[in-house]
């Protein structure tokens, strides 16, 4: 990792020092509250410093969909889009990551992960925002086209309303460090093929030496052996015929 990574990861342990995982009956919605003590960036604004509530969409359909409250819980900042994250050690805290940013930039949060969960979510960023980041991280970056930027903003009461829908409608695409867009799954696999590489990766294969097989193949067919022991019985009992026949 280089400087400017290992800047980032001290900052964002700075600035969620403070994160409280909520109780267990708040595991399905995954409420967290994280304060921070300097200004954050999320997908479309930035966040002063001080106590956010981070939780999925209460809804089956909308896991990946991420809502963002003040303390109380009375004002909501936004909603978000979000990938699946994953990590091969689940967490037995909440975590929340950042990108690398320009100096006295506010930190652009990049995922979230909720205690004892291999997967977190990633937060997906506006296109030019996205190609921003993946620039100055030297990572790819999940992108939604940059028009809907303002829908994450909008005020919102359900996940049906318009804004929402279009959002979660559009095709979602990566942005590459070489400033090249592709299909967001050249980059960021479904889950099972996410959790399997992340398998491999931390268990690569072994090498052994070959074994030989215990039994050698059979070359050939034992039907010759059958015959010649057949014509050798028929010669010994020919042999005992003639002894018989000379001893009488």
């Amino acid at each position: 990792m280089n400087i400017m990574g290992i800047m980032a990861y001290a900052s964002a342990g700075l600035l969620a020092l403070a994160m409280l995982p909520q109780a267990k009956a708040d595991e399905w919605n995954q409420k967290t509250i994280f304060t921070f003590s300097g200004p954050v960036e999320i997908p479309g604004r930035v966040l002063p410093a001080g106590t956010y509530v981070f939780k999925l969409a209460d809804s089956l359909a909308d896991r990946n969909v991420v809502e963002v409250f003040n303390k109380h819980e009375n004002h909501l900042y936004g909603i978000f889009l979000a990938i699946p994250d994953y990590h091969l050690q689940p967490a037995s805290e909440p975590i929340i990551t950042f990108e690398e940013r320009a100096a006295g930039a506010p930190e652009a949060v990049k995922a979230w992960f909720f205690p004892g969960d291999n997967y977190g979510h990633e937060f997906v960023y506006p296109k030019a925002r996205a190609l921003e980041l993946a620039k100055a991280n030297n990572q790819s970056v999940p992108s939604m086209p940059t028009e809907l930027a303002a829908n994450t903003t909008k005020p919102t009461v359900n996940m049906n309303e318009p804004h929402v829908m279009a959002m979660k409608r559009v095709p979602l695409k990566a942005e590459k460090p070489s400033q090249e867009e592709v299909e967001i799954t050249e980059v960021f696999p479904p889950a099972p093929l996410a959790q399997q590489s992340a398998i491999q990766a931390a268990n690569p294969p072994v090498q052994t030496a070959a074994r030989l097989p215990r039994r050698l193949p059979e070359t050939g067919s034992p039907l010759p052996l059958i015959g010649l022991f057949g014509v050798l019985s028929l010669g010994a009992a020919g042999s005992l015929r003639y002894l018989a026949a000379k001893m009488k």
